[in-house]
């Protein structure tokens, strides 16, 4: 993959807030597994290839199973994920989507009986900033793959 335009270089001070609120989310009560999953199926459904390949690479370097990697995209057919789990990666499928609707009642409500307001607050923020880093990496292509 080819840069297409540098905008982290080209408007620093945007990259500079956009680390920020990115170092913001790393600081959430909700576990290092979980929004490497958040972020990893996000950025498979942007079609981000640069955030795929950091965010797999980061989940194994976490410890992950390459397994459950592997079965991300069909994570409602397999047992590898929790029911917490289960309930991040809906969310952040809908969230993710809203092109073909908004986020549903039932949707929220699974994710809020796994987690807490606090939790759920920061996993809202955790999907819109990879979605965000997502839309930049998939039309700038800002960043090369190594």
């Amino acid at each position: 993959m080819n840069i297409r335009l540098a905008v982290d270089t080209l408007a620093p001070h945007m990259n500079k807030a956009m680390n920020a609120l990115d170092a913001a989310v790393r600081k959430t009560q909700l576990e290092a597994p979980l929004l490497e999953l958040v972020r990893l199926r996000a950025s498979q459904l942007n079609g981000c290839e640069y955030c795929v390949d950091q965010h797999s690479a980061d989940a194994v370097k976490g410890g992950e199973d390459p397994r459950r990697l592997f079965a991300i995209t069909v994570w409602r057919d397999t047992p590898f994920f929790t029911d917490r789990e289960r309930a991040a990666l809906e969310l952040t499928e809908a969230a993710t989507r809203l092109t073909e609707g908004p986020v549903t009642d039932e949707v929220f409500a699974r994710a809020a009986e796994q987690f807490t307001e606090v939790e759920l607050a920061e996993l809202i923020w955790a999907i819109t900033v990879i979605n965000a880093w997502n839309r930049l990496g998939a039309t700038a292509h800002p960043w090369p793959l190594s």
